[in-house]
């Protein structure tokens, strides 16, 4: 009965977000306050219902209803309670239904702090948002009902999938839904701004809250993904370019464009064409990501569905709604006329360049992830794009990015000068140098991976705190203190940046592996660590078999940690995972993993020592902490400017 009422309710929440797609729109072509108002309760009532098929699908999980077939697919009586409460989106009907709640959510908040919006924009807003909110619950619920039932309900299911049987994969796709669905905002901003014929400063106010937000949800995601990916997959990476993580980081890297691009529109009303344009194609990426994963045309350990049928709906939606968005923008992008002029070297010019260089990063990221799908069907040949052409044609973007970003930071509005804007600059330069020449000296080989890398990302962090000090001027500590929240947001955001560069680099140029087959009781050395195999022993887990070793880790004769890597085999599903034993530390992580035993009685492992592990993860939480600090700033949580948007339009017509 209770998986019936959240059919209904996802029913009825389809019918809902049909009316808040139609009558908000009619209302404010016509003037009619009335229907415009109704949008607000509409999107509340929507978020409501789609909130309420949603615990009834968690209940049927928890408790373990193996009449739906869902449940059955998805779960098993032996697993967790995490893993039955994350069950309910590790899977294609279960994630899709948390797609649409983040959407509703996302209404449902724009409807409750909106009241700085005009009557009109609101309205408008919350109906494209509602369109997209009735395009997926079509989608659900023609193609991918959560609720099915089986006639034969059998008295246990076929368990999760092993691999999402972690706390990292239990977290990680809430996050990057938060993210990708955010970014629907952007979107349905752009789309109503484009309707009103209005995209001025106050507009920019409007969207960078949601933007901002959408990105700081997409970073936590993306890190907590790769993180997973660290410790739960065995092979000890980060990032491999996996076409769905390029979709995660597509979208990502286009909404930090769109950031920087809404604060020229916000301080000087230029970009505003390019930035209404970012926000189409951020959220369009985001839809692409969802094709990626749900069509099947990629095989990737991420994806949910292969289903080609479900690839071409959510193909239909993606052409409809961005070729759509497009169109609109092409009959009204001409009228968006920029008022402020400014000089190339400006800090206007340096976000101009940030967006450049964003922008056509994505763009490299993109041909890479789908120039195999291109070569098979156009010439039908089987292509593999890997990590060296990624980290040969996306890195030196990223290289100029961090050399012009402090530099950009600090330059004035409207029209500045380099040697002046480097000034303040100086003590960071001669750090930064000074940090470099370090690296090159106690690199073994003199990396140049490490050098420019650490440098690079040094560089960004003493920039940042340089450009918190110039604001400063005389002040000292109690202008500091007072600086607005923005300003020490972004100082974070960028600080995590460059922690995060001095991660990937030193832990590229100076990660130590090693491979062998180990005896018991008998000791090797990798990287000045002295490890020994003491035993290998077979453990019963609450719903996995788990063969078990115990690894002494010691430093000139010192013990360090005695470390646990598995091999694990849970029975239902009959498959394998590996699971590495880490042990953490500020500047270097020991990275075990255990192999399958070996003719002569020894045992096969895997060994790494990897420097500045850690750090890839802490800048990642420092950007997003750095968000959120921005987030918390009054200006963009009230929108200050909106009762000035009249005055300040721009007509489309």
């Amino acid at each position: 009965m209770i998986a019936e009422i959240g059919h209904f309710a996802l029913i009825l929440a389809f019918a809902v977000s049909l009316y808040q797609m139609v009558i908000p729109m009619i209302g404010a072509a016509r003037g009619l306050p009335a229907w415009m108002d109704s949008a607000r309760p509409a999107a509340l009532a929507q978020f409501g219902l789609t909130g309420i098929s949603f615990a009834a699908l968690t209940v049927a999980f928890v408790t373990s209803d193996f009449s739906l077939k869902l449940v059955y697919e998805n779960s098993h009586t032996d697993k967790p309670m995490l893993y039955k409460v994350t069950g309910v989106w590790g899977n294609h009907e279960g994630s899709m239904l948390l797609w649409v709640l983040i959407l509703a959510l996302f209404g449902a908040a724009a409807a409750a702090f909106s009241g700085n919006l005009p009557p009109s924009l609101r309205a408008r807003v919350l109906g494209v948002q509602a369109s997209i909110g009735a395009a997926f619950y079509a989608f659900i619920i023609f193609t991918s009902n959560p609720f099915l039932r089986l006639a034969n309900p059998p008295f246990n299911g076929r368990d999760l999938n092993p691999l999402l049987q972690d706390p990292g994969l239990a977290f990680h796709p809430p996050f990057l839904y938060l993210g990708y669905v955010g970014l629907s905002m952007s979107f349905s901003f752009a789309v109503a701004a484009l309707i009103e014929g209005r995209v001025d400063a106050a507009w920019a106010r409007w969207v960078r809250p949601w933007t901002l937000a959408a990105w700081m949800f997409l970073t936590v995601g993306i890190a907590l993904g790769s993180w997973w990916a660290y410790y739960e997959l065995g092979w000890g990476g980060f990032w491999f370019w996996d076409p769905v993580e390029n979709a995660s980081f597509m979208p990502w890297l286009l909404a930090a464009a769109l950031l920087h691009s809404a604060i020229v529109v916000e301080k000087r009303e230029a970009l505003k064409s390019w930035t209404i344009l970012l926000a189409i194609m951020a959220f369009g990426f985001s839809l692409i990501g969802t094709f990626i994963v749900r069509s099947g045309v990629i095989t990737s350990v991420h994806s949910f569905a292969n289903d080609p049928e479900r690839g071409v709906f959510i193909l239909a939606i993606l052409a409809v709604f961005v070729g759509a968005a497009l169109t609109l923008y092409a009959a009204r992008a001409g009228a968006m006329t920029a008022k402020g002029v400014f000089s190339p070297v400006s800090r206007e010019g340096a976000l101009v360049l940030n967006n450049i260089l964003l922008a056509v990063a994505a763009f490299v990221v993109f041909i890479g992830t789908i120039w195999p799908l291109v070569a098979e069907f156009f010439w039908d040949r089987k292509l593999s794009v890997g990590a060296p052409f990624f980290n040969q044609a996306f890195t030196p973007f990223m290289i100029v990015l961090a050399v012009v970003l402090p530099v950009g930071a600090i330059m004035p509005w409207k029209r500045g000068d380099i040697a002046r804007a480097i000034r303040p600059l100086r003590g960071a330069l001669v750090l930064t140098g000074a940090v470099m020449l370090l690296i090159w000296a106690v690199s073994t080989g003199h990396s140049a991976i490490a050098v420019i890398g650490a440098g690079l990302g040094v560089w960004l962090v003493l920039g940042a705190a340089s450009e918190l000090i110039h604001r400063t001027g005389r002040s000292g500590l109690s202008r500091l203190v007072r600086l607005p929240r923005a300003d020490w947001g972004k100082a974070v955001a960028h600080s995590g940046l460059g922690i995060t560069f001095i991660g990937v680099a030193l832990l590229t140029a100076w990660q130590v592996e090693d491979i062998r087959v180990a005896q018991i009781d008998e000791a090797y050395d990798v990287g000045g660590y002295s490890l020994t195999l003491r035993s290998v022993d077979e453990v019963q887990g609450p719903n996995y078999l788990s063969t078990m070793a115990a690894i002494d880790v010691s430093k000139d004769g010192e013990p360090v940690a005695t470390l646990h890597p598995e091999k694990r085999i849970y029975p239902v599903q009959a498959m394998p995972t590996t699971e590495a034993a880490i042990d953490n530390g500020v500047f270097r992580d020991i990275y075990l993993v255990i192999g399958d035993r070996q003719a002569d009685g020894g045992w096969a492992v895997r060994s790494y020592i990897k420097p500045f592990a850690n750090w890839i993860w802490l800048g990642c939480i420092m950007m997003a902490i750095g968000g959120l600090i921005s987030l918390s700033d009054r200006r963009y949580r009230v929108a200050a400017g909106a009762r000035k948007a009249p005055a300040n339009a721009v007509p489309a017509e």
